[in-house]
């Protein structure tokens, strides 16, 4: 290991939902550090989840959601004798966290329309078990599974 790695920082939970998964989404979606807005979208969009599926609180909706895209495995590259292999590795939690957030949010952003709207759908596609990210997530589990013949080369 080249140098000491970079420790966790606290992550305080958000006002509205007392949710640390909630900060996260927020400081996800925050650009050029405007937290307010980002923070308006994100609670706007679990508004609109909330007046869509009245029976349900939105902010299970929206863990059911992230439980939903979280991807088990993942290829990563690794180099053995001038060849490259795609390599299937279990995702540890904490990235597995992460990378359900960043796709819900890359599909949302890529989609037409007000942001909070676009990030409503997607996580209520999430929640469904459609949409883009549910599929970015089993695209992923297809190439681990495609790719399963060289697990031996994991380090």
């Amino acid at each position: 290991m080249r140098r000491r790695r970079a420790e966790k920082r606290e992550l305080i939970p958000d006002v509205k939902y007392n949710s640390e998964l909630v900060a996260r989404m927020i400081n996800f979606l925050m650009e050029r550090g405007k937290k307010s807005v980002a923070r308006k979208i994100v609670y706007q969009a679990l508004e609109t989840l909330g007046e869509k599926k009245p029976e349900t609180d939105p902010l299970e909706i929206f863990l059911q959601a992230i439980e939903n895209v979280k991807p088990q495995l993942e290829v990563k590259s690794r180099r053995v004798g001038g060849a490259t292999y795609q390599v299937p590795v279990e995702v540890n939690p904490e990235r597995q966290v992460s990378l359900a957030m960043r796709w819900i949010l890359g599909f949302a952003r890529a989609r037409k329309g007000a942001m909070q709207d676009t990030l409503a759908s997607e996580l209520m596609d999430a929640y469904e078990n459609t949409g883009n990210a549910v599929k970015k997530r089993d695209d992923t589990h297809k190439m681990a599974a495609a790719n399963r013949a060289f697990a031996h080369y994991r380090w």
